[in-house]
């Protein structure tokens, strides 16, 4: 009996094969909706700018906006500015 399936033989590249080059930034296409809060939506809007830089890029953006975020919180928690007649005696 014979093995009719027997592998294919393997050609002998001509030319050595070149590095591939590492694929650029692509957009991960992640929808952002829109939280009503401006300031909030600006940081938000922000990570739209990692999807233009290489991986070691976005520590920085992701680090600015989680700073923006929790600003926009904290000031959540801060008392009422008296308006300029609020305070009579």
């Amino acid at each position: 009996m014979t093995d009719e399936a027997a592998d294919p033989p393997v050609e002998a590249a001509a030319e050595p094969a070149e590095p591939a080059e590492p694929a650029g930034p692509v957009a991960l296409g992640v929808v952002r909706t829109p939280t009503g809060h401006a300031g909030v939506d600006a940081h938000l809007a922000r990570l739209a700018d990692a999807d233009h830089l290489a991986a070691d890029g976005h520590v920085e953006v992701y680090e600015d906006v989680h700073q923006g975020l929790r600003e926009a919180l904290t000031a959540l928690d801060a008392p009422p500015v008296p308006g300029p007649y609020e305070n009579r005696s």
